[in-house]
């Protein structure tokens, strides 16, 4: 079965709407792991709109599972990985003015190649494995391997958008044969975004998913719930 790893980004979002010191992501983190979370997720962006530098420092001492760390190929936040050593980096698209992650990274177009390689051989002479969050694409696929990424992400937001229709069901086989190819050339994969419990279970039926990243369907079910049952629920639904 796919581990689950838990994006406690909007902890931060709430957190950082009032800029006071609740609620603490990093709290969050503890209570997720104690519910089951194989690993935590945090993406430190560039404008720090929600997740702060020392928010990272501090859950790199504290997370007991994993710690995946989301981040821009760009020279200060590699630099920051480097220096505080996630068990993985993913590296990301990032526009200031998306409300949230919107696609895959291009790691195809030269313009993003030479950064992304860059940043993927930096991280991997210090020993942290590199993923990227790309589409389910034949040439993204080949990018990263050429680069040497040790994992993927697949950015499962148009499977779960177009989830329950004919186009969705044509996005799910896109995403098994990209998972199939990433096997091939050595990759192991990840995925994630817009994944919730009505949508996530065929994803984690997918042989060889090593890890799904969730976190919104997570933080909004836990306003009615509570977080450990919510991080709960969704454990329970990729287990197979």
């Amino acid at each position: 079965m796919p581990k689950l790893g838990v994006n406690i980004d909007h902890v931060a979002t709430l957190r950082q709407a009032r800029g006071e010191q609740e609620p603490d992501p990093v709290a969050a983190a503890a209570v997720c792991e104690a519910a089951g979370a194989d690993g935590i997720t945090v993406h430190l962006r560039e404008d720090r709109r929600h997740i702060q530098d020392a928010d990272v420092r501090t859950l790199r001492r504290t997370v007991s599972t994993r710690l995946n760390l989301e981040m821009a190929a760009t020279p200060a936040i590699v630099a920051i990985a480097l220096d505080i050593k996630p068990d993985m980096a993913t590296l990301v698209p990032e526009r200031r003015e998306e409300l949230t992650t919107e696609g895959g990274l291009d790691a195809v177009s030269p313009s993003q190649y030479a950064a992304v390689s860059g940043a993927v051989d930096a991280l991997r002479a210090a020993g942290i494995p590199a993923s990227l969050f790309i589409e389910p694409d034949a040439g993204q696929l080949d990018a990263a391997a050429r680069m040497g990424a040790a994992f993927v992400e697949f950015h499962t937001g148009a499977y779960a958008r177009l989830y329950g229709t004919p186009a969705g069901d044509a996005e799910f086989a896109r995403i098994v044969a990209a998972t199939k190819q990433a096997q091939a050339l050595g990759i192991r994969v990840n995925m994630g975004h817009g994944l919730n419990l009505a949508n996530v279970r065929p994803i984690a039926e997918i042989a060889g998913v090593v890890e799904l990243n969730i976190g919104h369907a997570i933080i909004s079910r836990a306003v009615f719930v509570g977080l450990a049952r919510a991080v709960e629920e969704m454990k329970a639904a990729v287990t197979l």
